[in-house]
């Protein structure tokens, strides 16, 4: 049977956004959840899933809002008011072929992290990531993390990766212009085969003055909640006799 993982990323990034992600859950297609759990907002993203069926996730992030971390321990990733440097800058240091992470740094701030998902979730996280970064660095420091504490590492990939005893590709349309989120689904469904997990990364999400300010994807977010919690996307689904799983499912 083909299989398609679809997964919400960014729990805890505003208010809006978490009651888009929890009508993607209870209404719409949405199995496994990211927290981005130094958010202010991740604790209500959390109780508002509470006896949700959901497989929730680290999705690691050092480039929005404040880290966890004393800023003063960490100052490679922060900026002179002690937050978050932003993800323009990380991919203006991948252009040119640089990486200003100190791995030593960015491992206190990911066990800070992982430290606070247990304490919000009372649990272990299905999957283990990070959100929006290209640092050879912060990977480094996943891999060390998920190691020392035996946690599921996702590498994020667009080409089949091995994730516990499957093999996974991330699938992600909302960087494209002009993006359909119907017509993306339907795209990753006619392309499923048996062989890999095709992982359907969205970002569903209303929208408030926060995220206005701190996100460039905004219009996306609305229009996917719209998409998967529309029943007939999972009718369609459902015909083309698609298992719709979760992390912790693989």
């Amino acid at each position: 049977m083909k299989r398609l993982l679809i997964r919400a990323d960014d729990l805890g990034f505003s208010e809006a956004v978490n009651y888009g992600i929890c009508r993607s859950v209870r209404d719409g297609l949405v199995g496994s959840v990211g927290i981005m759990t130094n958010m202010p907002d991740a604790a209500q993203g959390v109780r508002l899933l509470d006896r949700c069926d959901v497989c929730f996730g680290q999705h690691t992030n050092i480039c929005t809002g404040r880290p966890l971390t004393d800023p003063s321990l960490i100052p490679s990733l922060v900026n002179e008011n002690g937050e978050f440097k932003s993800s323009r800058e990380y991919r203006d240091a991948f252009s040119k072929g640089e990486d200003f992470v100190v791995l030593d740094e960015v491992i206190q701030e990911i066990k800070a992290q992982y430290f606070r998902f247990k304490e919000l979730t009372g649990r272990q996280p299905e999957y283990f990531e990070a959100h929006a970064v290209n640092s050879d660095n912060l990977y480094a420091g996943l891999k060390s993390v998920s190691e020392e504490f035996g946690l599921p590492l996702l590498p994020f990939s667009f080409e089949p990766v091995p994730f516990k005893s499957s093999m996974v590709r991330a699938k992600m349309g909302s960087m494209y212009p002009d993006y359909d989120p119907y017509s993306y689904i339907y795209e990753v469904a006619d392309g499923l085969t048996e062989e890999y997990v095709d992982v359907l990364v969205c970002h569903p999400g209303y929208l408030d003055a926060y995220l206005l300010k701190h996100s460039s994807l905004t219009l996306p977010r609305a229009m996917e909640v719209e998409m998967l919690c529309d029943p007939a996307v999972r009718e369609n689904l459902d015909q083309r006799d698609i298992d719709l799983v979760r992390y912790s499912d693989l």
